[in-house]
């Protein structure tokens, strides 16, 4: 084997010089990295606060259709009790009966037919409301209205 650098020869010193820029470079890589990093975390806690509120948002339709859903049961259930058949039970179970021919007094009701057929023959007159205030001499100054 031939040798081409003899293992004598000593080889200069080589020294290292500094790159001016290079610690530039690295904080400016580590700035980026760091608001790359921020962004994402950020990004993923707003993710997760969306995911949450679609939750409950879920959560809250439910409840609202529950709701509803009770809300009609009760409708339903006030329907029932009010029906005319129901009711007349329970008048019979109070001890009410069905009103009489005898209990018709067919004098007021014509009395009452009367009165109304005379007050639409009258004129018709202009009625404006008249607001007359009069504030008494009260502590409390009580307003009458005329």
């Amino acid at each position: 084997m031939i040798r081409r650098i003899p293992s004598k020869q000593r080889n200069t010193l080589v020294k290292r010089e500094r790159d001016p820029r290079a610690l530039t470079r690295l904080a400016l890589l580590l700035f980026c990295g760091l608001v790359l990093t921020v962004g994402f975390v950020y990004a993923g806690g707003r993710h997760f606060a969306s995911l949450k509120l679609g939750y409950e948002t879920q959560k809250m339709r439910n409840a609202l259709n529950s709701a509803r859903e009770e809300q009609r049961r009760l409708l339903m259930e006030r329907e029932a009790a009010a029906s005319p058949a129901r009711l007349e039970v329970a008048a019979r179970r109070l001890g009410m009966q069905p009103m009489q021919p005898a209990q018709i007094d067919p004098l007021k009701q014509h009395a009452e037919a009367s009165r109304a057929e005379v007050s639409e023959d009258k004129p018709v007159v202009d009625k404006k409301p008249s607001a007359k205030v009069e504030a008494g001499r009260k502590s409390n100054q009580q307003v009458k209205i005329h």
